[in-house]
């Protein structure tokens, strides 16, 4: 079996993340297509994955622009006749609108599309939205199979009629645990952090979607504790400038390991998620949560379990924060859920068993797309 796995591009997050243990582990010949990270992004391939084999496909990233688009569906759909997968699985919008279209072109017969989030609130205006789920559901019409990451983004997609309810099948990540786990102190030295004051750990890229202006308000909110902001992107020095001192900016780092075991609380304060990644490593690491309850994110964080879920709102997140920094006992008692829950329900395993058993059943039997195309032979 020969799959073919197309994504606008490996910046740090989720879908990074998933698509490269996916090519590490899966028992099949595979490919990635791949285009170029932003000037503000870092690139996962060289900070977690360097020595993964990519194919670089020029214009396919981020930006919309007719000239690039054109190019990167020209070089897609030259790939795939060369390759003649047996299977085309697209990542993000952008790769999943021109990689799926590559595909109809070339006659690649199995096309399936993970969404790993959605774009249907929090990104764009309204006419735009429109635009984009009217594109969804057309490109659903020839797609196989469509993974979700969650059962709330299934749901949310569903809503929006993107897609008929037998073409979902929900897949959630499946993260390594990190190795070796660092002890705390000699994590938070490496950090130059005091052993004494809290940690809250905040990582996201640095854009609206994920509200950085939430947790400078809860920073300032909660002057004992230091907030460790790992990421970067278009709003870093506009946040900067306007959080107090007990903020610490760190960029990208391929040490997570070290801010994960730093920390007393994961903050996340997005207006929309998938099923953040960043929330299912902080659990393997021991980590509890604090998190607006987003898309999926109730499904990582079980409120009351292991961690807490608010509205979106800064109140609700500076109270649920307080509270779990006053009594580390519960605090303890949530990290170790969420590491035993994360351990189980989040495995790379499960995840790539789960892929494996998706491909498999489309090789075997009729398609649930209503357009069929079959790969040409490869000789």
């Amino acid at each position: 079996m020969r799959v073919v796995h197309i994504i606008g591009r490996m910046n740090v997050g989720g879908p990074a993340a998933i698509v490269t243990e996916l090519l590490t582990h899966l028992a099949v010949d595979v490919h990635l297509l791949v285009g170029d990270v932003d000037a503000d992004e870092a690139d996962y391939l060289q900070l977690r994955a360097p020595s993964l084999e990519v194919t670089r496909i020029r214009g396919l990233g981020r930006a919309v622009r007719p000239t690039d688009d054109v190019r990167a569906l020209a070089g897609l759909t030259s790939q795939l006749s060369k390759l003649r997968p047996d299977i085309v699985h697209t990542h993000t919008a952008k790769a999943g609108a021109l990689g799926r279209t590559a595909a109809v072109v070339a006659g690649i017969g199995i096309r399936v599309h993970s969404f790993h989030g959605h774009l249907l609130h929090g990104y764009f205006s309204a006419p735009v939205t429109r635009s984009i789920t009217a594109a969804e559901r057309g490109l659903a019409t020839v797609t196989d199979r469509l993974v979700a990451v969650g059962g709330s983004v299934r749901d949310e997609l569903l809503g929006a009629r993107i897609g008929r309810p037998e073409q979902f099948v929900v897949i959630p990540p499946g993260i390594s645990v990190f190795h070796p786990r660092p002890e705390r102190d000699l994590a938070r030295a490496v950090l130059g952090l005091t052993t004494e004051k809290p940690v809250i750990a905040f990582v996201a890229r640095l854009t609206g979607v994920k509200r950085p202006d939430r947790m400078v308000a809860v920073a300032r909110a909660l002057p004992e504790a230091t907030f460790l902001v790992v990421g970067d992107g278009p709003l870093r020095s506009q946040v900067q400038d306007g959080a107090p001192t007990n903020v610490r900016f760190l960029g990208w780092r391929a040490d997570m390991e070290n801010v994960y075991a730093a920390a007393d609380l994961i903050l996340l304060t997005s207006d929309n998620e998938g099923m953040p990644v960043t929330l299912i490593e902080a659990a393997l690491a021991g980590v509890p949560a604090v998190a607006t309850a987003v898309g999926s994110t109730g499904e990582v964080v079980l409120n009351g379990v292991t961690g807490l879920t608010v509205p979106a709102d800064v109140a609700a997140l500076v109270d649920a924060s307080r509270v779990l920094l006053a009594d580390p006992v519960r605090r303890r008692k949530f990290g170790q859920a969420a590491q035993t829950r994360a351990e189980d329900v989040f495995s790379v395993e499960t995840m790539t068993a789960a892929h494996m058993t998706l491909y498999q059943t489309l090789m075997a039997g009729p398609h649930v797309g209503r357009f069929r195309h079959r790969s040409r032979r490869r000789p």
